[in-house]
């Protein structure tokens, strides 16, 4: 199983520290707007066939246990 360390890394030397899939210049947020707009992992992985599946979905579930919530809390302020 892949660590998100694996997967993910920022560097202030590439796009400035954005968050991209590891040993890329890809940033995450290139596979939530695939998503959003309707895309799904494959086509995502079709466009950058150097990025792994494995990489992908670790994204994934880290990001979903990032946002979620304690039960009785909120994030909104």
């Amino acid at each position: 199983m892949m660590t998100v360390e694996n997967a993910v890394s920022s560097d202030p030397e590439i796009l400035g520290g954005t968050l991209c899939f590891s040993g890329t210049r890809v940033p995450i947020r290139n596979l939530f707007d695939y998503l959003q707009g309707g895309s799904g992992i494959d086509a995502f992985l079709e466009s950058f066939d150097w990025i792994s599946r494995e990489q992908v979905t670790t994204a994934l579930e880290h990001s979903a246990h990032a946002l979620e919530v304690e039960p009785g809390k909120s994030h909104a302020a």
